[in-house]
């Protein structure tokens, strides 16, 4: 089975998707602060700091300079830091100078870190002390010094010369001249999946496919000209990175970053603050957000957009009563840059994950035993450059034809609406029929809510 017939409406939007698209991911930035205005707010960090366009332009046109300076032209950069203004700067610095950021994950612990630094060939760490300081990661810090750099961005600014702050100057107003320009499809960043279903893969995602993703979020999810984000997940997964922060500074929109989703308490009281009206969330930690804020806490919000697993109805029903806002369940993957579906405001079908973005073409393949759902494979401007790995570090291996197999079994009504069924690895054949184990475990979790359930497959004779 493969995807309906395109309306021209459809086709033009994809146009537009793909046209602008064509661009680097910093270039894109700044044609994004030109439109909102230099003192435009673009980001509320984690300590309350408030950060301009201007702010975030200059702040990256100077560290470009040290970062040229101590790195090769090209070269792939790990980048240790969390979500907040300083890793979004450094990543920005990166790409103006020409060299390839890849977030590493600080909680996958040090073996799969130098996995990571060995698949995606990085020889230096940008860190910061501040960070390796109250994160309590001397230890992961001290492991991964043994085989890499290790720099710090303090030093980074501490070696800042006359240059660099003229470059931060003159930089907004030459972009061209005074930066990297790199083509759509050079590599713009390098993640790592979780490794759930074994040792973790290097996703390797072009310029394109970042802006590509951003552009479709912006054709699927009207937004208000007063919204502003809030975003407490980490830029080392692709959820955090693309939606939560890449997408809001592309579109001119504030976004209030924060450096956990684990400060329950904290993020409750800081989209109050903020006056934040967009939510990046999981269903576990935005339930934790209701439980900590006081009724009427979060009234600022009018959408909470959640992703990585199965929102529960609960979870609508008392956003909706305590804090009258309404819940989006989405779908992504890091190979998809990451979102690849999504229920849009006004128009929720519970039990979804909604329909699927602008410019993503889809095929399902059947599954023996499963007659009305089958694997989903999709095709976009979004879908990455290919994989690398340990084993041959560097080497970009691409989806055949342009397709990713997502792994996912899927079944799509006749409105278009997409609902999971589960994982391909996660189904039992019994007997010649497949078997769920996700709905074996959602049964017993349902008799028993006051535990935790895992079903596996073992052999019988």
């Amino acid at each position: 089975m493969s995807g309906t017939v395109k309306s021209s409406i459809e086709r033009g939007i994809e146009r537009r998707i793909e046209k602008r698209s064509r661009r680097g991911i910093f270039q894109a930035f700044l044609e994004s602060a030109r439109e909102a205005g230099g003192g435009a707010i673009a980001i509320v960090d984690g300590d309350g700091k408030k950060y301009t366009y201007r702010d975030l332009s200059r702040a990256s046109f100077a560290l470009s300079g040290p970062m040229s300076r101590m790195s090769a032209r090209g070269e792939t950069l790990g980048v240790l830091l969390p979500t907040g203004a300083a890793g979004t700067i450094a990543l920005f610095a990166l790409h103006a100078s020409g060299r390839v950021p890849s977030m590493l994950n600080f909680s996958a612990g040090a073996r799969n870190l130098k996995s990571a630094c060995a698949a995606a060939q990085i020889k230096t760490i940008v860190t910061a002390r501040k960070f390796v300081e109250i994160g309590g990661l001397h230890d992961l810090v001290d492991a991964l010094g043994a085989d890499h750099k290790i720099v710090y961005l303090e030093d980074l600014k501490a070696s800042l010369t006359w240059r660099d702050k003229a470059r931060a100057v003159a930089g907004p107003m030459t972009p061209t001249a005074l930066s990297h320009v790199p083509h759509p499809d050079d590599t713009g960043v390098i993640l790592f999946t979780s490794g759930t279903e074994g040792a973790p893969k290097g996703v390797v995602l072009s310029h394109a496919n970042i802006i590509a993703n951003a552009e479709q979020i912006n054709s699927h999810v009207e937004l208000l000209p007063s919204d502003r984000i809030f975003n407490p997940l980490p830029m080392f997964h692709c959820y955090g990175l693309t939606a939560g922060t890449m997408w809001p500074l592309l579109s001119g929109r504030q976004v209030a970053l924060h450096p956990s989703p684990l400060q329950t308490k904290i993020i409750a009281k800081r989209i109050f603050e903020t006056g934040s009206t967009i939510l990046f969330a999981t269903d576990t930690f935005l339930q934790q957000y209701m439980r900590a804020s006081a009724d009427g806490g979060m009234s600022s919000l009018r959408l909470a957009v959640c992703g990585a697993e199965r929102v529960r109805e609960e979870t609508r029903q008392i956003a909706n009563q305590r804090f009258s806002f309404e819940v989006l369940e989405g779908y992504g993957v890091t190979e998809g840059a990451p979102v690849l579906a999504c229920n849009q405001p006004g128009a929720v079908r519970s039990g979804t994950i909604g329909k699927f973005l602008p410019a993503i073409d889809h095929r399902i393949a059947p599954v023996p035993g499963l007659n009305d759902a089958g694997k989903l494979l999709v095709r976009g401007p979004n879908i990455m450059k290919g994989y690398i790995s340990e084993a041959e570090p560097g080497a970009i291996k691409p989806p055949r034809d342009g397709w990713h197999d997502t792994g996912d079994v899927v079944s799509i009504d006749a409105d278009g609406y997409i609902t999971i069924r589960g994982r391909m690895k996660r189904f039992a054949k019994i007997g010649g029929e497949m078997v769920s184990l996700t709905v074996v475990e959602n049964c017993a979790a349902a008799v028993w809510p006051g535990m935790m359930h895992a079903a596996a497959i073992l052999p019988d004779k």
